[in-house]
């Protein structure tokens, strides 16, 4: 085909591919995003900032041409503006720019403008932590020359040094790695590193989770990741991505779930090598390590090639057989140098699904006093709740599908220590008491009983899209007395990537229910300090609120989960 003959959109892509400034990834960048929209297109952007202005951009993306022809846009339009003026450009500025897209593929536009805003304020985040920018270098590139990578150690031979030399550059992207353990069986390790997992991605976060159990593999089961096959691109294993979460496990290695590994401790540390070593992880703010319990072949054999781990969550129940075991966790952690985050009690009490009385079953205090005794952090106890086995064998995040739960919002408590590792200088391995600041928490939510739900409105029902919605029904409700004390229904403002959250926070709003949000924007509302459900029915919204305030809402899949 002559290029004459080439559509506008096939040209701008043409172009695109045959640009070097506009494919790939930049040698050197500041900042850096990667975000997959609704219809499954994904779009990557690397920018590098100097002295607050865009000096240049790049982009790739597996998606359509004119997804394609709106990445090579938002790079044009960015570079040589002001790092706020370049983050403040909208789908619209965007759409306008290219004129004639067609109405069925402006998502693209919105999905370039989103990945775009998204690397420039990871460039102003590492602004912020330059220690830990410096991270975001391969070791090939950043001149560092006490990087452990940078020189041969002695008597080490060609292909170790190269080896060590690849895990460093992949473990150099990492910012955070935190370990979930445990020296008793049937704890909850799992479920607590699932649900941190989660919650750590649904605030914005970049997440990894590796699953080291590899006699026992359970977080497949947990993410209703059953049967998926990890596949191999460019000599690297490619983690699952279940939303902006990229998940790894043995369990995607095996033929069927019967399937028993009989592996010495030679294999395993192999596998668990590879899982570091050649799996595209990519840029991650976290990666959570759900180990096996005991101490020995896995969690050891991760610690040493991690190297730097910013701690560990320690699982206990309230017994003392099982806090008795915990104790070897701690001490474990205290020998190779890894910080505990804290320790906590998991099916401490029973909680009633009607009414949310928690009954203890087994002594409680178990997991407190193992803390004090131990001079580490109490994160919390975590009553049985039915929802948490039902969340699990449904393959669904608990602290996601059940988030108004009393249950779910210990969770939360839980998990905000582990989440302002971002907003801190991880813990002293030197201080057994791993004592530490807390910063001021500006995620914490309203619990007042007056509260506002807001609740986007299409044709006076529940609207399934929640960023295209005609109004917004804001509900206000007396929480104890389980009552609706006033409704006020108000026109949507024009759609625009990022302001909602800030919309509906300045109109009191403290929860939003829908029936479906992408994760981004879940996120972004958290940040404001609201509380987001999905799932929701599409009917009338009072009586969804009245549904939720007697706790006999039902809900289903996230209609916009991505």
């Amino acid at each position: 085909m002559e290029s004459d003959d080439l559509s506008f959109w096939e040209s701008r892509t043409l172009e695109h591919a045959e640009n070097p400034k506009n494919v790939g990834q930049l040698k050197e960048y500041t900042g850096h995003a990667r975000i997959t929209g609704p219809c499954g297109d994904t779009m990557e952007f690397w920018v590098f900032e100097r002295d607050g202005h865009v000096e240049h951009a790049s982009f790739i993306t597996d998606g359509c041409a004119h997804s394609a022809a709106c990445g090579s846009m938002a790079t044009s339009l960015a570079q040589g503006r002001s790092a706020s003026d370049a983050a403040a450009l909208s789908q619209q500025d965007i759409l306008d720019a290219l004129v004639d897209l067609p109405e069925e593929s402006e998502h693209c536009a919105l999905l370039a403008s989103d990945t775009l805003r998204a690397a420039l304020e990871d460039s102003a985040k590492r602004k912020q932590h330059p220690r830990k920018a410096a991270k975001a270098k391969t070791c090939s590139s950043c001149g560092d020359s006490s990087c452990q990578a940078s020189k041969r150690l002695p008597g080490e031979s060609d292909e170790d040094f190269e080896e060590r030399k690849k895990i460093s550059e992949r473990l150099c992207r990492i910012r955070h790695k935190v370990l979930v353990l445990s020296g008793k069986g049937g704890v909850g390790k799992s479920t607590v590193a699932v649900n941190l997992a989660v919650s750590l991605m649904l605030a914005g976060k970049r997440v990894g989770l590796m699953d080291i159990d590899i006699h026992g593999p359970s977080v497949p089961t947990m993410l209703g990741l059953t049967g998926e096959e990890v596949r191999v691109g460019n000599g690297e294993i490619l983690p699952i991505e279940l939303g902006g979460l990229k998940v790894l496990s043995i369990g995607f290695f095996l033929p069927s779930q019967d399937e028993a590994v009989i592996w010495r401790g030679p294999m395993k540390m192999g596998a668990i090598k590879q899982f570091i070593r050649d799996a595209a992880w990519g840029d991650l703010d976290f990666l959570i390590v759900d180990s096996p319990p005991g101490t020995g072949d896995e969690p050891l054999s991760v610690c040493q090639i991690l190297g730097d781990v910013d701690g560990a969550v320690v699982i206990t129940t309230p017994q003392k057989v099982s806090a008795v075991d915990v104790r070897k966790s701690i001490s474990f952690c205290r020998q190779l140098g890894v910080p505990v985050l804290g320790v906590v009690e998991n099916m401490s009490g029973f909680a009633c699904p009607k009414c949310g009385e928690v009954t203890p079953i087994f002594r409680s205090g178990g997991g407190r006093n193992l803390a004090v005794d131990m001079a580490v952090p109490f994160l919390g106890s975590i009553p049985i709740d039915p929802g948490i086995a039902l969340a699990c064998d449904e393959g669904r995040a608990f602290i996601h599908q059940y988030g108004e739960t009393a249950t779910a919002r210990i969770m939360q408590d839980i998990i905000r220590p582990i989440m302002q590792l971002d907003r801190m200088e991880a813990p002293d391995a030197g201080n057994p008491a791993n004592e530490r600041t807390e910063p001021k928490d500006n995620t914490a939510v309203k619990e007042n009983s007056p509260m506002r739900i807001a609740l986007p409105v299409a044709e006076g029902k529940l609207c399934m899209h929640f960023g295209h919605c005609e109004r917004f029904a804001l509900v206000d409700v007396d929480v104890d007395a389980k009552s609706i004390t006033k409704r006020e229904d108000v026109a949507a403002p024009p759609h625009e990537p990022g302001l909602l959250p800030g919309w509906l926070a300045e109109r009191g709003a403290s929860m939003v229910i829908a029936g479906g949000m992408g994760q981004r924007a879940q996120g972004l509302f958290a940040e404001k300090g609201i509380r987001v459900l999905t799932g929701a029915p599409g009917r009338n919204p009072e009586e969804i609120v009245t549904e939720y305030l007697t706790g006999s809402l039902e809900l289903g899949e996230n209609t916009c989960d991505h």
